[in-house]
């Protein structure tokens, strides 16, 4: 496998360190007063999604993590594992629940997904940045409140709920950041 030298870690660098990816999500530069250049890292197990903070010496390397990436597309959820088909192969591959629940919670069956293998093995999904979907259920805003920061739960169309403003009603179709959950405005 290639190896990674301290002067090459950048964010988004995927490495292995004891037997499991990671990816580098954070890393400083110190050079104290004599002695050798020090890395400071935060790393991510792609696994388990727990964090490592380690220090590295400029004479240090890691091995290159063997990840792909590749584009994909949500099918369907069996009860316990997301399905996902692979754009490139056609292929279906599949996901724990209990790994990819909460990124899913807001995207519907058909929406485009990034995939990420090591070892050929799927690993994490990334779902697209924003999504649109309709409001199946929120309580009437009351008559008069028009003040723009006050808000009201909303449950979308994938049975997720969202904090919007008082003037979204049931059938409105709202863009909301996936990664976080947030309201961002309501579609025409």
């Amino acid at each position: 496998m290639p190896q990674i030298n301290p002067g090459d870690f950048r964010k988004g660098v995927k490495v292995i360190i004891e037997g499991s990816p990671y990816e580098m999500i954070d890393f400083k530069f110190v050079k104290p007063g004599k002695g050798q250049a020090l890395y400071k890292t935060k790393l991510r197990n792609l696994l388990t999604a727990s964090l490592l903070d380690i220090t590295y010496r400029s004479g240090d390397s890691l091995e290159a993590a063997d990840v792909r990436n590749a584009d994909g597309m949500y099918s369907y959820f069996d009860g316990t594992n997301y399905i996902f088909m692979d754009n490139e192969d056609f292929e279906q591959v599949s996901l724990s629940g209990d790994v990819c629940k909460e990124q899913m919670r807001f995207v519907k069956e058909g929406e485009p997904c990034a995939l990420l293998y090591w070892n050929d093995q799927l690993i994490s999904v990334t779902p697209p940045k924003h999504v649109i979907l309709e409001v199946t259920f929120t309580v009437p805003g009351a008559k008069g409140n028009t003040a723009t920061n006050v808000t009201k739960p909303a449950t979308v169309e994938t049975e997720a709920e969202v904090g919007v403003p008082a003037f979204i009603t049931v059938g409105d179709r709202i863009r909301i950041n996936a990664e976080t959950g947030e309201y961002l405005g309501r579609e025409t």
